[in-house]
């Protein structure tokens, strides 16, 4: 199996894009990704999206991406595993161009949620759950994962304020993300006193409903070392897993067993361990999100992930900086684009062009993408060369 590497990035801001349609976010990313790798052809190209269908109405999106791009022809795929499609589509082009079948390869991820209804978005986001036992009786996913909120502060005396303090640490890195859809800072009592959504998780809990794209060029690593003009950032590797969807289905609604597999995986293959990790960009899509990951991921011990960002430790200058980004919090979460723009944010902090975010001597990085209340989940690790 080849090494593969990323060799290029590319990504607009994101936000309430009105003008902009679904096909013109896309190509925007994919054409910066190309410039930003100094190619001028790839061999293929997926793109993660959840549901276009439900959002603006366009499935086949493939033939639509490679027409508007101007590459009739390319063999390009969508990939759907709800708010973890993007990091699947990572995964898929990874393989290809392992497997020796292609060179050069477009790993993209697109959502535009905002030209719908907020009862129609909220009706295309519930797909990501089990519709008959959950979405059928009411369980939006900010209900959920205040269930698991609920459990996790029951188990391990997890408070509001750690969770607020999420909040806080993901909104003052994205003040600094030019890309950002909230780049703003925001205080523990604000997110205290905003608008209660499912106790416990206020407004400023949730990630938001964004238009976005995010793409990321990639090659193997031969071709890597004659294109690139920049720092080679080499996938090491990468885990992938599932979960029962219906959190009753589940063991616990304190641990997300799919994170665990999967980050397992992608420690093996990359042959690393969790303290060899120098920072990680998360699935914080809820700010409870981003504490059981962070415990399910090694870095911290079950029932301590609360102390994280109220310690400082998963700050920037911290043990274990999370979200350098702003997170989906604060960076928005066009749900198919949110795995790519993760590897695209390890990428430019692995190459030392994250600007007022940079993370000092970082080398080596993890994403971790998953889909709906965990039901799937999918982990790259990184590494610059």
């Amino acid at each position: 199996m080849r090494e593969v590497a990323i060799i290029g990035v590319g990504m607009n801001k994101w936000g309430e894009l009105w003008e902009k349609s679904l096909r013109d976010i896309y190509v925007e990313a994919a054409l910066a990704a190309i410039k930003d790798a100094g190619v001028d052809t790839v061999d293929g190209m997926y793109v993660g999206a959840m549901t276009p269908g439900l959002f603006v109405g366009q499935e086949h999106i493939g033939s639509l991406f490679a027409d508007y791009l101007g590459i009739k022809n390319l063999p390009t795929t969508r990939v759907e595993s709800a708010c973890a499609s993007g990091g699947v589509a990572l995964k898929s082009a990874f393989l290809e161009i392992a497997s020796g079948f292609s060179d050069i390869v477009i790993a993209g991820g697109v959502e535009k949620m905002t030209d719908c209804s907020g009862d129609d978005a909220t009706y295309a986001l519930a797909t990501a759950a089990d519709q008959e036992y959950e979405a059928f009786h009411g369980a939006t996913f900010p209900g959920l994962y205040a269930m698991m909120a609920r459990r996790h502060m029951h188990e391990y005396g997890t408070t509001q304020e750690q969770l607020a303090h999420v909040a806080v640490k993901n909104h003052k890195n994205g003040s600094k993300n030019p890309n950002a859809q909230y780049p703003f800072e925001v205080t523990v009592d604000g997110v205290l006193n905003s608008v209660m959504v499912a106790d416990p998780l206020h407004i400023l809990d949730c990630s938001p409903i964004t238009d976005g794209a995010a793409c990321v060029v990639m090659a193997d690593l031969e071709t890597a070392k004659k294109i690139c003009k920049k720092p080679i950032v080499k996938v090491l590797g990468f885990g992938h897993a599932t979960d029962a969807i219906a959190l009753h289905s589940r063991k616990s609604l304190t641990r997300l067993d799919a994170t665990i597999l999967a980050a397992e995986r992608a420690y093996k293959m990359a042959g690393k361990k969790p303290e060899d990790i120098d920072f990680a960009e998360v699935h914080d899509c809820f700010t409870i999100a981003e504490i059981m990951v962070i415990e399910d991921l090694g870095f911290f011990e079950k029932g301590k992930g609360g102390t994280g960002a109220e310690s400082g430790e998963t700050h920037i200058g911290g043990r274990i900086p999370i979200n350098p980004s702003g997170g989906l919090k604060s960076k928005g979460h066009p749900v198919g684009a949110t795995g790519v723009a993760q590897a695209i944010e390890v990428t430019k902090q692995l190459r030392g062009e994250a600007g007022d975010r940079q993370i000092k001597g970082a080398k080596t990085a993890l994403t971790q993408n998953m889909g709906g209340s965990g039901g799937s989940t999918v982990v790259h690790i990184m590494e610059v060369l």
